[in-house]
């Protein structure tokens, strides 16, 4: 197993040999009242400059003995007390409302019901992969099960800083592949000209806004939680663009998910025309009064209503039922087809990857490409070839 043993301070450096005669260093030292026993190293071979010499073996074990020193902090700290001040830190950081109260309902629903009451410094990689399989048996998808391991990550990550535990299992662990959907669905022209038609504007209190609301989301590509915050001064005349600098969702008010956090959207002169008719016949005119608030408060309007009356108003009009997210993409692939480029296309989106707006990519234009198809099988072609 070994030879050359040499006592080094708390550990020992030693020489492992498999059984194709390939020499590999090994140290072994005491991390607190736990004995370790880490590979170093490939053996370097006489001649050859492949490998650890015993000199640069004994400088890599004294590394690992110090990077490994015993954890000072507390070390019965449970996950779900981890994962709470984990979030009150990233609370204290500055991280948004939204994505705390997401990481909340995954503590609660996910984690906290199989190790919650297990100590940090106990978690096995095992247990990690057990906790995925059972979310996988009790049919969630990939995606909410690669959520819940980022999440548990950056709570051990976090445990770690703070001493309570040595070690990160979810390291260990393979994350499930999400495979990233191309299918989208949008309105076409007859479809939205269908679903607005079907909005009554004489319905109180909420038919012109809606009408004016859901034209603008499929005309403008923002999404729900900006259209909700959009305020009267984001909305510039002269230039006929619409700055978007907010965002109100589950209750909080925050910056879009853009890359600068703010950008804006060109408009089209009927939708111009149709949100200044909406402005001076609304009660509220204020530059910080919200375009597309309550009528009757000037409040913002609640989410699952505005969904209700949106999907009776797809009913009424005998459009396939969408979902309102799809207005956003009635935007991207109408902008796609008439030929907008796909930097463009992101800025306007607020996509912070390009590869989000590459979704879009199959219905933009390609110049030459159709009349290359019906070349290649033109009847002429096909003459030509008997």
């Amino acid at each position: 197993m070994e030879t050359g043993r040499r006592s080094y301070g708390t550990g020992s450096l030693f020489v492992h040999t498999d059984s194709n005669d390939l020499e590999t260093w090994y140290g072994r030292w005491w991390v607190g009242s736990e004995r370790v026993k880490r590979k170093i190293g490939l053996k370097r071979k006489a001649g050859t400059r492949e490998g650890l010499t015993r000199s640069q073996a004994e400088a890599e074990l004294r590394r690992r003995i110090e990077s490994e020193k015993p954890t000072t902090g507390r070390r019965d700290i449970s996950v779900a007390e981890a994962g709470k001040r984990l979030l009150g830190h990233l609370e204290f950081v500055g991280r948004k409302p939204t994505t705390l109260a997401t990481y909340g309902t995954i503590m609660r629903t996910h984690l906290e019901p199989q190790l919650g009451t297990v100590r940090l410094d106990r978690v096995t990689p095992a247990q990690v992969e057990a906790l995925s399989l059972n979310m996988q048996r009790e049919g969630k998808a990939a995606k909410t099960i690669a959520n819940a391991q980022t999440l548990l990550f950056q709570v051990f990550s976090y445990g770690q800083r703070k001493g309570w535990c040595r070690e990160n299992p979810c390291a260990l662990v393979e994350r499930p592949k999400v495979e990233q959907s191309v299918d989208i669905r949008f309105l076409d022209e007859g479809e939205l000209e269908g679903l607005l038609q079907a909005v009554d504007p004489s319905a109180v209190p909420f038919g012109k806004t809606d009408r004016v609301l859901f034209m603008t989301a499929a005309m403008t590509g923002l999404r729900q939680g900006e259209l909700l915050a959009l305020r009267r001064r984001d909305i510039d005349w002269e230039a006929r663009r619409i700055r978007v600098r907010r965002s109100y969702v589950r209750g909080h008010w925050g910056t879009p998910k853009s890359r600068r956090g703010s950008r804006s959207v060109p408009l089209a002169h009927r939708l111009a025309e149709e949100l200044r008719d909406h402005f001076e016949q609304s009660r509220y005119r204020g530059d910080d009064d919200l375009v597309f608030g309550h009528p009757d408060t000037g409040h913002v309007m609640d989410h699952s209503d505005l969904v209700r009356r949106y999907k009776a108003a797809l009913k009424a009009g005998g459009v396939r039922e969408v979902r309102f997210h799809d207005l956003r993409h009635t935007f991207g692939t109408r902008m796609a087809a008439a030929g907008v480029p796909m930097r463009t296309l992101q800025e306007w989106m607020g996509h912070r990857d390009i590869k989000t707006t590459l979704i879009y990519a199959d219905y933009a234009p390609s110049d030459g490409e159709g009349a290359m198809v019906d070349a290649a099988f033109s009847q002429e072609t096909d003459a030509g070839d008997r």
